[in-house]
């Protein structure tokens, strides 16, 4: 979920196979084009590729992103401004919120005599799976031929952005969307407030338990964090639960493989241990009244050591901390792997009333072809397909952070974001989640509950 600001996770063979191919290789309504149906796109599916705009005639192109942080929406205007230069005929209409924004709005925008050609769409049940059932998307398959990206994008990747036509099944049937960036949620801290304490970067949860202790005590606040827009205590309790679960349990409740309940003990502690946050006064005060770009910007200005984030925000640190940001992913144990939340940014999509899907599709493989992974590196973001000369200067928190990411899907670490689980698990969850740290669910209600919705699912399919 980028920012996650929304996020995105990966599947359960996020093995070196995904690592060598990755590192190697909203809403106001907006005016968009009107008339189409679902009927019409899928006829149009059965049409040839054109992968020339310049021959498509004037068109105004809508487009929806969540690309709201610093180094995102760079790269995508940045992106936006060379297409129209390319190719003056079209003109970009751009819509940008953020995640929250997005997930309350696109499926009414989507739904309308006038949505938008191009959207972000995050993966998993809740939005994707939803709008491919309703027939909003278009599926991608012969774009993704024409345009290679079948063989750029590791399977595994791909795979993320597939749903059967119905919307039940995930992971297979056609494509619907490509992403441009890659992203892991781990612990941003300040390097100087971390040297005062006597204390070097954190590698496991214990270290960065005792790290919080220490901060405390010394009259520092241990972590900055903000959830009024929901989605960050989706971060910060699935950075908990990668090491008191382990990534076999919570691949096995996000993926439905079985074997898995909320009720489980790693996802027990996992409460457990957030609440327990919150009761030490280790993040914020008033935390659930306060959002998570606020708290990054309070971590920015030096008033906390860590900041529980996606490497979404490096764009967004970087310019006020240079190179006293620091980024890492921590590891269940001493001499252990890294596991985390990670693996591609929100899927960039064709809508099913597009009346210019083979402009849209041109579109979007000009945002994730090699240039567009080089235009969203060099404003300080991760592409999913990093370039092979991409090479982060030392020191930066640029640098920790593809350090981190080979760290993590080098290994098998990446692990999904928690609300793909079900059509209805990102409320539940986030619910949940500001309930337990506000001391009104304990935590084993906390798993009830997540485990009601996920029983609920698995009963409806």
């Amino acid at each position: 979920m980028s920012d996650r600001t929304r996020p995105a996770g990966p599947r359960h063979l996020a093995t070196a196979v995904l690592a060598v191919a990755c590192l190697a290789a909203a809403a106001a309504c907006a005016p968009g084009p009107s008339g189409g149906s679902p009927k019409s796109a899928a006829k149009s599916n059965a049409s040839p590729v054109s992968t020339d705009p310049a021959t498509a005639g004037k068109v105004t192109l809508t487009e929806w992103d969540q690309n709201t942080d610093t180094g995102t929406n760079a790269s995508t205007a940045a992106l936006n401004k060379a297409f129209m230069e390319k190719y003056p005929n079209v003109t970009i209409k751009r819509v940008s919120r953020s995640f929250s924004d997005l997930k309350t709005t696109l499926k009414l925008a989507l739904s309308s005599d006038s949505p938008p050609d191009v959207v972000q769409a995050n993966q998993g049940y809740p939005d994707m799976g939803a709008f491919v059932k309703a027939g909003l998307l278009q599926p991608v398959d012969r774009y993704a031929k024409a345009y290679g990206w079948n063989t750029a994008f590791p399977s595994q990747l791909l795979d993320l952005n597939k749903f059967s036509p119905d919307g039940k099944t995930w992971k297979t049937g056609s494509l619907y969307g490509v992403s441009q960036t890659g992203e892991i949620v781990g612990v941003f801290y300040n390097r100087a407030k971390l040297k005062s304490l006597g204390l070097t970067a954190p590698s496991t949860l214990a270290q960065f338990e005792t790290a919080l202790a220490k901060a405390k005590s010394s009259g520092l606040l241990p972590i900055s964090y903000g959830d009024s827009d929901k989605s960050p205590g989706i971060h910060i309790f699935g950075v908990v639960q990668a090491a008191t679960g382990g990534k076999d349990e919570v691949r096995k409740l996000v993926f439905d493989d079985g074997g898995a309940k909320w009720t489980d003990a790693g996802t027990v502690k996992a409460g457990q241990t957030l609440r327990d946050w919150a009761t030490k006064g280790y993040l914020s005060p008033g935390f659930n009244g306060q959002s998570g770009d606020q708290a990054a910007a309070a971590f920015a200005q030096g008033k906390s050591l860590f900041l529980v984030d996606g490497t979404w925000q490096a764009a967004t640190l970087a310019p006020k901390m240079g190179k006293n940001a620091g980024f890492t992913a921590l590891s269940p144990s001493a001499g252990a792997s890294p596991l985390t939340q990670g693996g591609e940014g929100l899927a960039w999509a064709v809508t099913s009333k597009s009346e210019h899907p083979d402009v849209a599709a041109a579109y979007i493989n000009f945002l994730v072809d090699q240039n567009g992974m080089r235009a969203s590196a060099d404003n300080g973001n991760l592409p999913a397909l990093p370039p092979a000369d991409y090479k982060p200067a030392a020191g930066t928190v640029q640098a920790d952070v593809l350090d981190q990411w080979k760290a993590v899907s080098q290994k098998d670490g990446l692990l999904p974001y928690l609300d793909y689980t079900t059509p209805t698990f990102y409320d539940t969850l986030t619910a949940a989640i500001q309930e337990l740290t506000a001391g009104q669910l304990t935590p084993q209600k906390f798993g009830e509950t997540l485990q009601s919705d996920y029983s609920s699912f698995q009963q409806s399919k």
